[in-house]
C-alpha cells in the first residue's frame, strides 16, 4: 500500500515567495530596523491621541479666527454721527465729504442741531458720537464720556487741511506751496521697506512657533523617557534593541510630529492671509517659509536630543525640572533673542547655533540677505545638530539605565557602557 507524503507549506530560503510580503505579512516588519519601529510607535501613539488632535485643532481654529477677525476689522466700516450747530455746519460737511480719503473704514454722517443744548442732548441720548464747534483758538470735538478714536483722527486731519487751505488763500498761496519740501519718507539700508511691517509680524510667528513646538514636544519627549525609566520598561526595551535606536526613534518620531503640526499651521496661516489685504505678500513669503522649515528641522532635532538627555538624567518626574533647567534657559534665550535682536547683533546671532534657527529666517523675511548667508547658517546649525546628537547619544545611553536618583552630566559622561 502506498502512502502519500504529507504536503508542507514550508518555503525554501531561496524561494522568491519567502521574501514576498504578501505571502509573509510579518516579514517586512521583522526586517525593519529598530529605530524605525520606535519612530512608528511614537508617531502612531501621538497622532491617535485625542489631546494631541484637539490641541492641534484648537490652534488651527485660533489661527484662522485671528486672521478672520483682522480681515473683518479691515473690511468693517465704522459709522459715526457728528453733530453740528449752524456755526460749524460747513466744516462738518467738509469732514463728511473728505472722511473716506482720510480713512476708508470711517463713514461720517452730519446731524444738524439748532444750538449747544440740542447738541449736548444728542450726545446724551446717543444720537451723535461727537459735536464739533469752534473755539477762540480753533475747533473742539466734544463727546459724551469717551474718546472717539476714529472720528477724532478724521476730524483732526480734515480740519487741519481745511484751515491750512483757508489760511493759504488769505495770503495768496496754496497748501502745496506751503508744504513743499516737508515730506518725510522712510527707507532701509537692508531689505524692502514695503515688506517691513509684514516681515516683523511673520517673524514673530516663526519665533513663537519654534519655541512652542520645541517646548511642548520636548517636555513630552522627556516625560515619556522618565515614565519608561521609572516603570522599568526601558530595561526590557534595552534588552531587545540598542539604546541608540531607541533614542533615534524617539527623536525622529517627535520631529515628524512637530513638522507635520508646523506645516498645518503654516498652510492655514498662508491660506488665511490670502483672504486679507496682505494677500499680495503671500508669494513673497513662500521662500522664507521654506527656509524656516529647514532651519526648524535642524534646530528641533538638536533640541529634541537634548530633551531626551534631560529625561534620561532624571529618575522621577519630579527631577525633570532640575535636569531640564539649562535647556529651558537656552530656549528662552532663543525666544527673546529672536524677538529683540536687531542690527549687527542680529547678523551675528543669525550664524550662531541654535539661535540661528529663529534669527536667520527673520533676516530672510526682512530681505537684504546674500544668497550664501542662509546656506552657511544652515550648515553651521546642521553641524551643531550632528555634534549634539553624538554627545546626547552618549549621555542618553549611559544615563538611561541608571536608577536610584538624579544622574549628573559628569556621572553620565564617565559611566561605563
Amino acid at each position: 500500500m502506498s502512502t502519500d507524503t504529507p504536503r508542507t507549506d514550508t518555503l525554501r530560503t531561496d524561494d522568491p515567495r519567502a521574501r514576498d510580503p504578501r505571502t509573509d505579512p510579518g516579514h517586512d516588519r521583522r526586517d525593519e530596523p529598530a529605530w524605525l519601529l520606535v519612530t512608528r510607535r511614537e508617531v502612531v501613539s501621538r497622532i491617535t491621541d485625542k489631546s494631541f488632535l484637539l490641541g492641534t485643532a484648537f490652534m488651527v481654529v485660533l489661527i484662522a479666527g485671528f486672521i478672520g477677525f483682522n480681515a473683518w476689522q479691515e473690511e468693517r466700516t465704522d459709522s459715526v454721527t457728528l453733530a453740528a450747530t449752524p456755526d460749524s455746519a460747513a466744516m462738518a460737511t467738509a469732514i463728511e465729504d473728505a472722511a473716506p480719503e482720510v480713512d476708508d473704514n470711517v463713514a461720517v454722517t452730519v446731524l444738524e442741531v439748532d444750538d449747544r443744548a440740542a447738541a449736548e442732548a444728542a450726545l446724551r441720548d446717543d444720537e451723535a458720537d461727537g459735536w464739533l464747534h469752534p473755539t477762540d483758538d480753533g475747533w473742539q470735538l466734544t463727546s459724551e464720556s469717551s474718546e472717539q478714536g476714529s472720528l477724532t483722527d478724521v476730524v483732526r486731519a480734515v480740519v487741519q487741511q481745511q484751515v491750512l487751505t483757508d489760511n493759504a488763500a488769505e495770503v495768496g498761496t496754496t497748501v502745496d506751496a506751503l508744504q513743499a519740501g516737508s515730506t518725510v519718507t522712510t527707507d532701509f539700508l537692508r531689505g524692502d521697506a514695503e515688506r517691513a511691517g509684514v516681515a516683523e509680524a511673520v517673524g514673530f510667528v516663526f519665533v513663537f512657533l519654534f519655541y512652542f513646538a520645541a517646548l511642548v514636544f520636548g517636555m513630552q519627549l522627556a516625560s515619556s523617557v522618565i515614565e519608561e525609566k521609572q516603570s522599568r520598561i526601558v530595561e526590557i526595551i534595552a534588552a531587545a534593541i540598542p539604546v541608540r535606536h531607541l533614542l533615534a526613534g524617539k527623536v525622529l518620531g517627535n520631529t515628524a510630529l512637530a513638522v507635520i503640526q508646523l506645516l498645518v499651521y503654516l498652510v492655514v496661516g498662508l491660506v488665511g492671509l490670502s483672504f486679507t489685504s496682505y494677500k499680495s505678500y503671500v508669494p513673497a513669503l513662500s521662500g522664507p517659509t521654506a527656509w524656516f522649515i529647514a532651519f526648524f528641522l535642524a534646530g528641533f532635532i538638536a533640541l529634541a536630543c537634548l530633551w531626551a538627555v534631560a529625561g534620561s538624567l532624571a529618575s522621577r518626574t519630579e527631577d525633570l525640572q532640575a535636569t531640564s533647567t539649562p535647556l529651558t534657559m537656552l530656549m528662552l534665550v532663543m525666544f527673546f533673542g529672536g524677538l529683540s535682536l536687531d542690527g549687527r547683533g542680529q547678523v551675528i546671532a543669525s550664524f550662531v547655533p541654535p539661535v540661528s534657527a529663529v534669527v536667520m529666517p527673520k533676516r530672510i523675511l526682512a530681505g537684504g540677505v546674500e544668497w550664501w548667508e542662509p546656506l552657511l547658517a544652515l550648515g553651521l546649525l546642521a553641524a551643531f545638530a550632528a555634534v549634539t546628537v553624538w554627545v546626547g547619544e552618549r549621555l542618553y545611553r549611559r544615563a538611561l539605565l541608571q536608577t536610584g536618583g538624579r544622574v549628573s552630566l559628569r556621572q553620565a559622561w564617565s559611566a561605563a557602557e
